[in-house]
């Protein structure tokens, strides 16, 4: 009944025992999850499990952390999405936390994404850290409400949450929202509709509350659905049902 709308199942975290992992989150009513593509070069790996298992899906992209490796351009992102498996383009986005100045080569790597994203017709995964206004004026410029998506792992603030409604994307929470010191994030939560919320794991990292600190993975999910429920007075089966049902309808699966 739940869907982890975001995980990393080809990190090495989870890859080294990725049947324990699949078992354990089947066991837990997790139903599917996506697993997202950080670099061209680990795309093989991505696509591969997916193809193996009717319940995992794929997505191609190149994180703005990662600087090194092959860059992107429209051609090929096009092309690797053509893969039954794959749903989505990205984890695309701007990241300004870790990163200094000049970063014009994340910022194109980001128009590049939605430039592909467009061609396809594929739905957009949208990181963004410390990098919000110039994350939302690129959506605006290179117009990606045309094929809408979502921001994950959302931590923003809630004017940002309603700047990227009105783009038509989706904001999923992860484990961060079960945190004691967030919340502010709660308070964003609250304010943003059923029908365009997702949850995810960020798996293998952000584990929730009671496993903060460990080995974050799909079967966990639920601890989220679960504090979503109780801000917004619904039962954890509920929100599992909702959000899977919205994951369903974004990435048409």
């Amino acid at each position: 009944m739940f869907i982890d709308s975001h995980c990393h199942l080809s990190f090495p975290e989870l890859a080294n025992d990725i049947d324990g992992v699949l078992k354990r989150m089947r066991a837990a009513g997790v139903c599917g999850a996506l697993n997202v593509c950080v670099t061209l070069e680990e795309f093989p790996a991505v696509v591969s499990l997916a193809e193996s298992q009717a319940d995992i899906w794929a997505s191609v992209g190149v994180h703005p952390d990662y600087r090194d490796g092959r860059e992107p351009d429209v051609a090929t992102l096009a092309r690797l999405a053509r893969h039954d498996k794959v749903v989505a383009i990205g984890e695309t986005g701007l990241d300004y936390f870790r990163l200094k100045e000049p970063l014009d080569w994340q910022r194109e790597r980001f128009r590049t994404h939605i430039r592909a994203a467009r061609e396809t017709g594929l739905p957009l995964i949208i990181h963004t850290r410390s990098a919000a206004d110039d994350t939302l004026r690129i959506m605006r410029e290179e117009r990606a409400f045309e094929v809408g998506g979502v921001m994950h792992c959302f931590t923003e603030s809630l004017e940002v949450a309603k700047a990227a409604l009105d783009l038509g994307f989706h904001i999923s929470f992860s484990g961060i929202v079960t945190f004691k010191n967030a919340q502010n994030l709660r308070d964003v939560a609250v304010a943003v509709p059923m029908d365009r919320l997702l949850i995810e794991t960020d798996a293998p990292y952000l584990a929730p509350v009671p496993h903060r600190g460990r080995t974050n993975e799909p079967a966990w999910v639920p601890f989220v659905a679960e504090t979503i429920g109780v801000i917004k007075g619904l039962a954890k089966k509920d929100v599992g049902v909702e959000t899977a049902e919205r994951f369903r309808q974004l990435f048409k699966v």
